[in-house]
């Protein structure tokens, strides 16, 4: 298993090693041996997945402290458009974005600490995306920011969403509580 930097401090593209014969594909998504020798979190709460249709938008969210948490990001089957926008007030990429393309054939996983909104545009006829928290998901505490207001240039600019995606705040509207720490802090 790899473990890239991206352009946000703290965001890894994990890419593991995918084993493939005359059976199919076989993929280690998570190791904690490698995850602590890297510095990333281990302590999982949740688990979730999605599946959705081709041109399906779904972000950007995020949930906020004391609920806030780090999740990787994968697709069991499809290929999706990634984004994560940083919120974390003294962040040296604050404001800022990276994309990815994430897909069952390439195995990659994305790794996105607390403080970043997350959001995915589906760009197969389906994907079917996991997500794994490190908190229980809080009602209160789940957010985003519109997903049109933070610079991201999305595959599409009318894409499926859902209400409630389309009612959260700009992004120059939006109040951050998430503080940056630097590593090692």
């Amino acid at each position: 298993m790899k473990i890239a930097e991206t352009s946000i401090p703290g965001c890894y593209e994990i890419i593991p090693k995918i084993f493939r014969d005359n059976r199919g594909a076989f993929v280690k998504t998570f190791q904690e041996k490698i995850f602590l020798e890297n510095g990333l979190v281990t302590n999982f709460a949740e688990e979730f997945h999605s599946t959705s249709h081709q041109g399906v938008l779904r972000g950007l969210h995020f949930q906020t402290p004391p609920f806030d948490h780090t999740k990787i990001v994968y697709c069991v089957s499809g290929e999706i458009f990634d984004a994560v926008v940083d919120l974390r007030i003294g962040s040296p990429t604050y404001g800022k974005h990276s994309v990815f393309n994430i897909s069952a054939g390439k195995g990659n996983i994305l790794y996105i600490p607390a403080g970043l909104a997350h959001g995915f545009y589906v760009l197969s006829l389906s994907a079917t995306v996991v997500y794994k928290v490190t908190t229980e998901h809080s009602q209160e505490c789940d957010k985003g920011i519109l997903w049109n207001s933070a610079g991201i240039t999305w595959p599409d600019d009318d894409p499926v969403l859902s209400m409630r995606d389309k009612e959260f705040p700009l992004f120059k509207n939006f109040r951050s509580p998430f503080t940056y720490e630097h590593p090692g802090m």
